[in-house]
């Protein structure tokens, strides 16, 4: 005879779903530490990924803010650049610089001829002496050429060695007639 008692009826059938004996849980055990570990490991992937995109939208709110920030810059720039470049703004601009409206123009043609005649600029009254004042030279260090107290540049290293490029006077460079070459109607 055997150890094990003989079961017949409706207890066979209980005995034949119930597994009697201590193997089966032991090779139970790993594999819910397995789904365990997979459900943990999902959940933290879960929040890093989670963490990742908050952060990145709040990265995408602060660029679109520096975005329209510079837009608007960049509008009001466009804004000053057109207020400049209108014409009155840059007739008045010119006429504070002393500069008056040209003549009728002349052309050349390729063969040698002129076509149209010349004519001079109208005379302006005279101007402001700040418009007149002639342009400040600078030298290889622009610290060097700082306009003296009385409105013009001071010599710099180039104007004091004599070189032949730095003018002898300042009223001799800044009249037209000192220049034969460029005086009108010649």
């Amino acid at each position: 005879m055997s150890g094990k008692p003989v079961l017949k009826g409706r207890a066979a059938r209980l005995a034949r779903l119930i597994p009697v004996g201590g193997g089966s849980g032991a090779a139970r055990t790993p594999f819910v530490l397995l789904v365990v570990a997979l459900l943990g490991g999902g959940l933290i992937g879960l929040l890093v990924l989670n963490s990742a995109l908050s952060e990145g939208s709040f990265q995408l709110d602060d660029l679109q803010r520096q975005t329209k920030n510079l837009t608007d810059e960049e509008q009001a720039l466009q804004r000053d650049v057109d207020a400049y470049s209108a014409p009155d703004a840059l007739q008045r601009r010119a006429r504070e610089l002393g500069m008056v409206p040209g003549g009728d123009p002349a052309f050349l043609n390729p063969g040698g001829g002129v076509k149209g005649v010349p004519s001079a600029a109208p005379q302006q009254p005279a101007a402001s002496p700040a418009a007149l004042r002639p342009p400040e030279v600078l030298g290889p260090n622009p610290s060097t050429a700082a306009p003296s107290p009385s409105g013009r540049p001071a010599a710099g290293p180039s104007a004091a060695s004599g070189s032949p490029t730095a003018p002898t006077s300042p009223t001799a460079s800044s009249t037209p007639s000192a220049h034969p070459s460029t005086t009108p109607g010649r």
